[in-house]
């Protein structure tokens, strides 16, 4: 999903920045409020950046203009919650835009707002709906964080097709496209990723969500 320097129209890639920039600002005021009542959370983000980092760096060439990768998104949004992710992701993308060349400065918004918001409210929203479901714990993590994962490469394929779609072609159909060359690489590194969190958050303990979401019943 790293969109590459300068592939994006001015004007899409402008739109997308103060997006992001908008929703950060709340999220760096959240970390904010979250580390007056536990001194804990500057770890739990600590290892968010270093496991979106990790994960997200390991470049699969997709399509032109973009890549395939893990995403690393479900550990941070279950350990911390989706108001947090957008500094994480915008920590992890500008260092991978600076040091590695991937994504790009011009593109950190379009990128930053896959990876770090909509893909982890997407998490969000699946673990509470198994949560409902009263599904084990680790499915709850595997399911969240496989299709979160998959949710981050369809909204890039949303952000491209909206930049790029051809004559005659609607958004829909270009969308389509994009997605079908995303798949074959992303299906089966994004179940991966599903398994590898599901470790990591065995490690962990319960996750904040849980806390969360337990508090509210």
């Amino acid at each position: 999903m790293h969109i590459m320097e300068g592939y994006l129209p001015f004007k899409h890639a402008a739109l997308w920045t103060i997006a992001m920039a908008v929703v950060t600002f709340s999220s760096v005021k959240d970390v904010r409020a979250q580390l007056n009542v536990d001194r804990q959370t500057l770890l739990k983000l600590g290892a968010a950046i270093g496991f979106c980092f990790l994960l997200s760096s390991l470049k699969i060439p997709s399509i032109t203009g973009s890549s395939s990768h893990p995403t690393g998104i479900g550990l941070g949004t279950l350990l911390l919650g989706p108001h947090i992710m957008p500094l994480v992701g915008v920590i992890t993308l500008l260092f991978q835009a600076v040091l590695l060349a991937h994504g790009g400065l011009t593109t950190l918004g379009a990128n930053t707002f896959s990876l770090a918001i909509f893909g982890p409210w997407c998490v969000y929203f699946l673990f509470i709906a198994m949560q409902r479901l009263q599904l084990p714990m680790s499915w709850r993590v595997f399911i969240a964080s496989s299709v979160g994962g998959l949710a981050v490469y369809g909204f890039t394929a949303f952000q491209l097709a909206l930049a790029f779609h051809e004559a005659g072609e609607g958004i829909g159909a270009s969308w389509l496209r994009f997605i079908l060359i995303f798949a074959p690489t992303q299906i089966p590194l994004s179940l991966a990723e599903g398994l590898l969190t599901v470790v990591c958050m065995k490690a962990l303990g319960k996750s904040k969500l849980e806390f969360d979401h337990a508090s509210r019943d």
